[in-house]
């Protein structure tokens, strides 16, 4: 959906449902795209640290991912 400014006005609460619906409404300026109004994302709940240990565990990195940070540890920006 496209919406001008001045159209915003009139229809607020129609926008307001398109967007709670999960479309992505564009405003414009004169025909020209300013912004979007987008639902909102939703968050992601909290995970405890024992959780996300537990969670982690079993799984490990990339192999070479290891050696990587094991040689570029202790180097500052500088010297990268």
């Amino acid at each position: 959906m496209k919406i001008g400014v001045r159209e915003l006005r009139n229809r607020t609460g129609q926008v307001i449902d398109a967007v709670q619906a999960g479309e992505r409404v564009t405003l414009t300026v004169h025909g020209e795209p300013i912004a979007d109004i987008v639902p909102h994302g939703r968050r992601a709940r909290w995970l405890s640290g024992e959780h996300l240990r537990g969670q982690l565990a079993g799984r490990s990195a990339d192999p070479g991912l290891t050696v990587e940070l094991h040689e570029l540890a202790g180097q500052t920006l500088d010297r990268l």
